[in-house]
C-alpha cells in the first residue's frame, strides 16, 4: 500500500519560510519521480515542483528562486524549502509520485502566508 504523508504546513508571514516535507512508503522510493502541486481556494490544482529519479528538477516559473525541491532516497522522503513567502503562495500543498506520471498523492498540507 502506498503513502505519502505530508509535514511542515503551517502559518507564516511573507517574507518567511517554511519546509515541507512527504515521507513515502510503499514504493521503491529511488525509481519514482517525485514533486510538489498546491491547490488555492476557489483553484485547480497547479503545479509546483518536480524532482526525477535522477535528480533532475523543474520548477513552476512563479516560485522559481524562491523554493527549493530536494529528495533523500535513504530516508525516502522529498522536501520542498519555501523563501520569500508571499500571500499568493498560501494554498494545500499535495506531494506526488510515480514514474511516467503522478499516480500516488498525499492528504495535504496547508501553507498559509499572512501578516
Amino acid at each position: 500500500q502506498v503513502q505519502l504523508v505530508e509535514s511542515g504546513g503551517g502559518l507564516v508571514q511573507p517574507g518567511g519560510s517554511l519546509r515541507l516535507s512527504c515521507a513515502a512508503s510503499g514504493i521503491i522510493f529511488r525509481l519514482y519521480a517525485m514533486g510538489w502541486y498546491r491547490q488555492a481556494p476557489g483553484k485547480q490544482r497547479e503545479f509546483v515542483a518536480t524532482v526525477t529519479s535522477g535528480g533532475a528538477t523543474n520548477y513552476a516559473d512563479s516560485v522559481k528562486g524562491r523554493f527549493t525541491i530536494s529528495r533523500d532516497n535513504i530516508k525516502k522522503t522529498v522536501y520542498l524549502q519555501m523563501n520569500n513567502l508571499k500571500p499568493e503562495d498560501t494554498a494545500v500543498y499535495f506531494c506526488g509520485s510515480g514514474r511516467n506520471k503522478f499516480d500516488y498523492w498525499g492528504q495535504g498540507t496547508q501553507v498559509t502566508v499572512s501578516s
